[in-house]
């Protein structure tokens, strides 16, 4: 750690006097508020990030400024967490990430302010309003500020855990969400028809079950039954699950639907159909049969017309849009992708990773030798 007494005496003079300002602007805030109240607390390491940017762009204090500033702040502060040199680079990045390098000046020097109040992020509370631990999973995995602004929102909608939230930024939901191939604008009033898109993803995830080749759509079906929890999780917020292989009398025949939802907050039945193959044009006739079926035996009087999703392996976008330019019930077409495991019989053939490991350390010790 670079220590900044050796500083010459103006430079050093420079830093005790910022040291100074920094203390009292977290006395002021300790005071106000309890430090842990999540509002402040967030304000706070942005104005910490934002001080940082502009002293390393323009004092002369070396490069373990941050080192030595974080030992200062937890010798003044001993009873509080959120100092560490590892936690102060965090709010230097949190600051880079939503502030633009044009206007950041300004944010800093209106202290008594909102911070992000002239920057992409926009208001405060969404940023405020869930734990650092969120931020930081958030600014540190997303390449924009749009993109974080999604991830921030369904946190606050969704109620997300931080490893709930972690899992849907691995899957990238930015990407998948409301990219579903629908008819709503058609077959949908507004704004019913935008609701129902934002709540198809394409494709879905089905991470969380691993099928061993050969296996059928009723495979599927009873996989993701026996995980329900995570299945819902991936469909979203909203989904109460009704069945699997749903029965339906029609015309004295026998008729079984894959699996059966109602979303509460679309206020409609929602009818999932699994193909373990390529989307072809006749499926959307069959998912439209069904939901006609849905809407006259169990759809009530204040339901909103039932909604159809096909989720197959496989799909061509255009293909799709054809099929479901005529139909009129409102349904849409994703895919879904799987964990494939190996068949038992071929397990046995393969090295598992202790033995590549064994291997690897053979090769280096005689490759060793030989030099």
């Amino acid at each position: 750690m670079t220590n900044l007494r050796t500083l010459p005496p103006a430079a050093l003079a420079e830093y005790q006097e910022w040291l100074k300002a920094i203390k009292q602007k977290i006395h002021a805030t300790r005071m106000k508020v309890a430090l842990a109240a999540n509002g402040e607390l967030i304000a706070l390491y942005y104005e910490l990030g934002a001080q940082i940017v502009d002293r390393e762009s323009r004092a002369q204090w070396g490069s373990g400024f941050i080192d030595a500033f974080s030992h200062d702040l937890r010798a003044a502060f001993p009873d509080l967490g959120g100092f560490s040199s590892k936690n102060l680079r965090y709010c230097r990045a949190f600051f880079r990430f939503y502030c633009d390098s044009a206007i950041w000046q300004q944010a800093v020097a209106k202290l008594g302010d909102t911070p992000w109040a002239g920057t992409e992020a926009g208001s405060s509370e969404v940023l405020a309003n869930i734990p650092w631990g969120h931020n930081i999973q958030i600014f540190t995995k997303c390449s924009s500020v749009a993109e974080a602004r999604f991830y921030i929102e369904q946190t606050l909608e969704q109620g997300w855990s931080r490893d709930v939230l972690a899992m849907q930024l691995k899957s990238n939901l930015y990407a998948r969400a409301g990219k579903a191939v629908t008819n709503f604008s058609r077959t949908l009033p507004l704004p019913q028809s935008d609701l129902a898109q934002q709540t198809l993803k394409d494709p879905y995830t089905f991470d969380f079950m691993a099928m061993t080749a050969p296996y059928n759509e009723l495979d599927v079906e009873r996989q993701l039954t026996q995980h329900i929890t995570q299945f819902l999780l991936e469909l979203g917020k909203g989904f109460a699950f009704i069945g699997r292989q749903y029965h339906l009398e029609i015309a004295g025949n026998d008729y079984y639907i894959d699996l059966l939802f109602y979303h509460v907050t679309l206020k409609c039945y929602v009818v999932v159909e699994l193909k373990n193959r390529k989307f072809i044009p006749e499926y959307a006739g069959k998912l439209n049969f069904y939901l006609s079926a849905v809407d006259t035996l169990l759809k009530r009087n204040d339901d909103q017309p039932t909604i159809g999703l096909l989720l197959c392996r496989d799909k061509n976008n255009i293909e799709v849009e054809f099929a479901l330019r005529d139909m009129n019930k409102p349904m849409g077409v994703s895919e879904y992708t799987l964990v494939e495991a190996l068949p038992d019989n071929l397990k046995g053939a393969l090295p598992t990773v202790e033995e590549i490991e064994n291997d690897l350390q053979q090769m280096q010790q005689q490759t060793g030798e030989a030099e």
